[in-house]
């Protein structure tokens, strides 16, 4: 039985299509619906750039507060994005239990998250923006299918299916 399900959405170009799979599959069961974006940490390159810029306080008040108001930025385009596509449709906003956004290795944190929600169901992508069809799977889709101690529904790349079709 599922009772809850985990949307890992990277807030690409196929999102929105991924999103409304995940919400069929809560109407289907009835489910509660979390959604994760995980942000992955500035590169080396990015904190030396900054640290050129910012003295030492500045760049430990940026790294505190900055990140915390970009990631909560970050959840509230999600949340956005969910009631645009919705029309503010409520029965299905009523589904989504938490929408978060969480700085670290994608793969590792819907992992982690999966545990910690005791989620039934991870939902994810096969791509990230479009990566093309030479590549089946993206990265973290592969990672998080290989590595997942939860059933995985795999959304194909919209693309890649429209090309096969033809």
């Amino acid at each position: 039985m599922i009772g809850s399900m985990l949307y890992a959405t990277d807030l690409g170009v196929y999102a929105p299509y991924v999103m409304q799979h995940a919400l069929a599959m809560a109407r289907t069961f009835k489910a509660d619906l979390y959604v994760i974006h995980v942000v992955e940490p500035i590169g080396l390159f990015a904190e030396s750039v900054l640290q050129s810029y910012l003295d030492e306080h500045a760049l430990s008040e940026w790294q505190t507060q900055g990140l915390d108001t970009v990631m909560a930025s970050i959840e509230q385009r999600v949340l956005d994005s969910f009631r645009e596509e919705l029309d503010d449709d409520a029965q299905d906003l009523k589904l989504i239990r938490s929408v978060r956004v969480i700085q670290g290795d994608p793969a590792q944190v819907i992992l982690d998250q999966a545990q910690k929600l005791s989620v039934d169901l991870l939902i994810v992508g096969s791509h990230s923006q479009g990566t093309g069809a030479s590549t089946p799977l993206g990265r973290t889709a592969a990672r998080v299918l290989q590595l997942s101690q939860v059933p995985v529904y795999l959304v194909p790349l919209l693309q890649r299916r429209r090309s096969d079709d033809v």
